[in-house]
């Protein structure tokens, strides 16, 4: 009987051990969108009626008409007593689209944005080679996710910081 009460005990216990530490932690069960993300400057959305993207990767290339969004930044409300902090969305004059894509890799990109004023003129055609950049927003246990966001001003096409 008391083998069988040690024996309790040690299961417990390692039970619990092997649940607490450094190496446990939870991942979320969230899926990565597969995506390309523009960004379109606030000094730049006014001049943009309809944007057109490219995203060529690996020999595949996919391309659609962008939904244009008003975009936003975090603007911080503080923190309570009880140590709740809360942010809102406020509109900052951007626009971002993005467009959905079957894969995305580490492999180099090409991003080709082109599309029309708001009088329908054309925009310039804007090409950037760029490499979608990996990032452990849950830390390094939890896996990666791939991002390919990029900005486009008066001036083209760069790689979002």
């Amino acid at each position: 009987m008391r083998r069988q009460g040690l024996l309790l005990a040690w299961i417990a216990t390692t039970a619990l051990v092997s649940g607490c530490g450094p190496g446990a932690s939870a991942c979320p069960a969230i899926a990565q969108a597969t995506a390309v993300s523009v960004t379109i400057t606030a000094g730049y959305a006014p001049q943009v009626g309809t944007l057109h993207l490219q995203a060529c990767q690996d020999g595949y290339c996919k391309e659609g008409d962008l939904e244009l969004r008003p975009g936003t930044t975090s603007v911080d409300q503080g923190c309570n007593p009880e140590d709740a902090c809360s942010a809102t969305a406020s509109p900052d004059g951007t626009r971002v689209g993005t467009l959905m894509l079957d894969a995305l890799t580490e492999s180099a990109m090409t991003v080709t944005a082109s599309g029309a004023g708001p009088d329908g003129s054309a925009l310039p055609v804007r090409t950037l080679q760029f490499q979608p950049r990996a990032v452990y927003p849950f830390g390094e246990q939890c896996g990666k996710f791939l991002t390919a966001s990029v900005t486009l001003d008066g001036t083209g096409l760069r790689e979002s910081s």
